[in-house]
């Protein structure tokens, strides 16, 4: 029964977002945030503490308000984008997003080099990962959560699909990952979110400690693959910017456990700069610290 309201809603969705004139619907799209963030006690106050943790309690509370009015403002502006591009041309996609260090993945690709790309949920991550995938041409294999409606899993796979992207569960994603780097495709790992601790590895983000997935760093490892950090971001919500970073060199020597904290505390280092450089972009929904 869910599945259908589920199904019904994205419909309608899809109908609102391709006939409202885009200046509108951003400010919908605000109100619809602020709404959000009013509204959901529970949120907010996790917003308000993660803040409070990471910035060691100097924001202000006007200042707190407007970073999380923008981390809902970020999300419906993924959920958004997924319905918009349903059924697009791969060129209409690119038309808004603007590339910097895309010569760091050209000489990759130049070289005959395979690597695992890493990023967040950080501005519009979909967008993100289509694309790069259209820009650069990839194959390109996220790991993510399989969504609880069957229905709604489906129209986002085949969503991503449309645009070179795959999608393997985090359940068997090392299983999948292999084989995707076996068959010559770039794995995409969003690295940001807290895990259970027996499968993490630990790290110190904002000077706090935090679990940390460890499958892009065994992979780098297994593999002698590079680790290229890229995200997103918008000051407008109508143009993207993709910065791709410099690549965390692969590390391999006879100390195993050292060789894979040092990889993944490199990973939280990359997301926590990008993340300071401009904190209204992040999802500060997440329970990143939990454990700790």
């Amino acid at each position: 029964m869910l599945d259908y309201l589920y199904l019904g809603l994205y419909k309608l969705v899809s109908i609102l977002v391709k006939i409202i004139p885009a200046t509108i619907l951003r400010k919908m799209m605000y109100g619809l945030a602020w709404f959000a963030y009013t509204l959901s006690a529970k949120h907010r106050k996790r917003i308000h503490d993660n803040l409070d943790l990471a910035y060691d309690s100097k924001l202000s509370d006007k200042e707190k308000k407007v970073i999380g009015i923008y981390a809902f403002m970020n999300l419906l502006d993924t959920v958004f984008g997924i319905v918009k591009r349903d059924g697009i041309d791969k060129e209409k996609v690119l038309q808004d997003v603007a590339f910097e260090g895309a010569e760091i993945i050209e000489k990759y690709q130049n070289e005959g080099k395979n690597f695992i790309l890493i990023t967040g949920h950080y501005g519009n991550w979909e967008l993100l990962s289509q694309a790069i995938a259209i820009k650069f041409g990839l194959k390109l294999v996220g790991v993510g959560r399989k969504i609880d409606s069957d229905v709604m899993d489906k129209i986002l796979r085949k969503n991503r699909e449309q645009f070179n992207v795959e999608m393997v569960y985090k359940q068997g994603a090392m299983k999948d990952s292999i084989r995707a780097i076996n068959q010559g495709k770039v794995v995409g790992i969003l690295t940001d979110q807290a895990i259970r601790k027996h499968q993490s590895i630990d790290v110190d983000f904002f000077s706090h400690r935090a679990t940390h997935t460890p499958l892009a760093s065994i992979l780098s490892r297994k593999f002698t693959l590079d680790l290229i950090p890229a995200y997103i971001c918008t000051k407008d919500y109508q143009n993207y910017t993709v910065k791709i970073y410099e690549p965390i060199k692969s590390l391999k020597t006879e100390y195993q456990e050292e060789d894979l904290a040092i990889l993944t505390q490199l990973q939280a280092d990359a997301m926590e700069d990008v993340i300071k450089k401009n904190p209204q972009q992040w999802f500060w929904m997440h329970r990143r610290w939990k454990g700790f």
